[in-house]
């Protein structure tokens, strides 16, 4: 049993494993969408989440720690330039993983992995449709701005009086 194992060792050892992760993550940045396999799909999730929450903010530090897990100058060029810019009022959860089926060949799930705010088609493009009228909604509103309407125009009068009599 694996309980409480968060990571998926992917059947590969820990340097593999590292150098693959690594390598995933360099394409996923520099190509903002890749296809692989749903298994190293959700293992990159938890692996490139965290550099990407620390590309957030900009510093020496944060680069140099984000190159010791990259390995790739011009992937860090891209996270900490154009990457982190997209995902400054984000609060979390910067990936997308798509489901495409099985693969020919093996059988395999195939995934595709994309950065969420590089994706027009899913993006803030979409436009709110008016609310649906409900019969329910039309009485309360008719009734509310009667309320509305009635409820101003009575203590207005005597607060006109108290500043008339003030000036007198």
């Amino acid at each position: 049993m694996r309980h409480g194992v968060k990571l998926n060792k992917l059947s590969r050892t820990a340097s593999h494993r590292k150098a693959l992760m690594s390598n995933l993550a360099c394409e996923l940045i520099s190509h903002k969408r890749i296809t692989t396999t749903l298994a190293k799909a959700k293992a990159l999730r938890v692996y490139v989440e965290p550099i990407l929450t620390r590309s957030k903010t900009d510093s020496t530090h944060n680069r140099r720690i984000v190159f010791s897990y990259l390995q790739d100058k011009e992937a860090i060029k891209e996270l900490f330039g154009t990457i982190s810019e997209k995902i400054a009022n984000r609060p979390g959860g910067y990936t997308r993983i798509i489901k495409l089926g099985k693969r020919v060949g093996d059988n395999a799930e195939v995934a595709l992995i994309e950065l969420v705010d590089f994706n027009e088609v899913y993006g803030k493009t979409t436009e709110k449709a008016p609310a649906k009228k409900t019969r329910r909604a039309g009485g309360s509103k008719k009734k509310a701005e009667d309320a509305a309407t009635a409820a101003p125009e009575a203590p207005a009068a005597p607060a006109a009086d108290a500043t008339e009599s003030k000036a007198e």
